[in-house]
């Protein structure tokens, strides 16, 4: 892991500004000669700058994003918890943790925030940028900013603005954290209990009826400790043990306010800008990022393949379905290349 250190103050969307902030970024493979190997791959909300951890069916020797043929890049978006400036970092000034004096971020603050390094590292072309959910959000931003960047894009189980649903399963999530009054301490593990409350509610928008009907069956004469159950605590303690709460916060905050249109006439108009050719995926039991959500994407865009994939695993299949994805990816960019 590297680290991109930015020693200026740099203007957020809202008014405010962060003093410095620093970017953990990974790269695997190596950059070729007229550096036109360039894959750009933005992660979801809690994973990290190491895509071969949890895309490890895309990302690898022998895979659609193979470090043998690409210089695949992927950065710890601001505001997370693994080695980007987040809230339990010190704040210049007061030289404390920021805590809930953080301030707002939001996917256009991330996205600026990563060309800065992308200019850094000297890449002018990207050959292709990947990402779903958060990341995909992130990705269409990211081209909207600078439409003559990337060649080629994918994007699964994304929208080009958050919905109300979308919204509404944060703010469950943060209210959750909230309920825990150890949320703003600046002890390692405080708001561990709430981490763990709001992953259980996110598990639910994840994943669906199906899924659970399926995975999470118990024997007829059970009548305490259901699977269902113990699945939510476990997924909690799994993340709490890995993650931060205070970066989860404000994690989802950014989440929210994404909106493609906000300031460019509306997202048609805004989508309308992408040069890029598109592959847009979209996951038929996604019910979190459903499907429609994608259809209104590939439909702005000016050159676009949109293809949806079967999965019993709702949101979750954009990490699950390696095989379905990884043909997907290889088709459409044998079509065009």
């Amino acid at each position: 892991m590297s680290t991109f250190t930015y020693n200026q103050p740099f203007p957020l969307e809202n008014g405010e500004e962060l003093p410095r902030f620093e970017l953990a970024y990974d790269t695997l493979g190596t950059i070729n000669e007229n550096r036109s190997n360039v894959i750009w791959i933005c992660h979801a909300l809690t994973a990290n700058s190491k895509p071969q951890e949890w895309w490890p069916g895309l990302v690898g020797e022998g895979k659609v994003f193979d470090p043998r043929k690409h210089f695949i890049v992927c950065v710890n978006m601001l505001g997370s918890c693994y080695g980007s400036t987040n809230p339990r970092s010190v704040e210049p000034g007061s030289k404390k943790p920021y805590g809930d004096r953080f301030p707002l971020l939001t996917n256009r603050d991330m996205v600026r925030a990563m060309d800065l390094l992308r200019q850094k590292l000297g890449i002018d072309q990207i050959v292709l940028g990947a990402g779903g959910s958060m990341g995909g959000q992130q990705l269409l931003e990211w081209n909207i900013m600078h439409p003559e960047l990337f060649e080629n894009i994918f994007v699964i189980g994304t929208n080009a603005v958050h919905s109300p649903w979308g919204i509404a399963f944060n703010e469950a999530q943060r209210m959750a954290l909230e309920a825990d009054p150890t949320l703003w301490d600046s002890t390692p593990d405080s708001g561990k209990k709430g981490l763990e409350a709001a992953r259980a509610v996110a598990m639910l928008s994840y994943r669906n009826y199906q899924a659970f009907h399926q995975t999470q069956q118990d024997h007829p004469d059970k009548l305490i400790n259901y699977r269902a159950s113990t699945y939510l605590q476990y997924q909690g303690q799994k993340l709490s043990n890995r993650f931060d709460a205070q970066s989860y916060y404000y994690l989802t905050r950014a989440m929210d306010s994404h909106n493609v249109g906000r300031g460019r006439g509306g997202v048609e108009e805004a989508l309308s800008h992408i040069r890029a050719r598109a592959l847009v995926v979209g996951i038929e039991s996604d019910y979190l990022f459903p499907v429609n959500e994608q259809r209104r994407i590939a439909k702005c865009l000016k050159l676009s393949h949109y293809l949806e994939i079967s999965t019993p695993f709702g949101h979750d299949g954009f990490l699950i379905e390696w095989d379905l994805l990884d043909d997907m990816v290889r088709s459409f960019w044998n079509n065009n290349t």
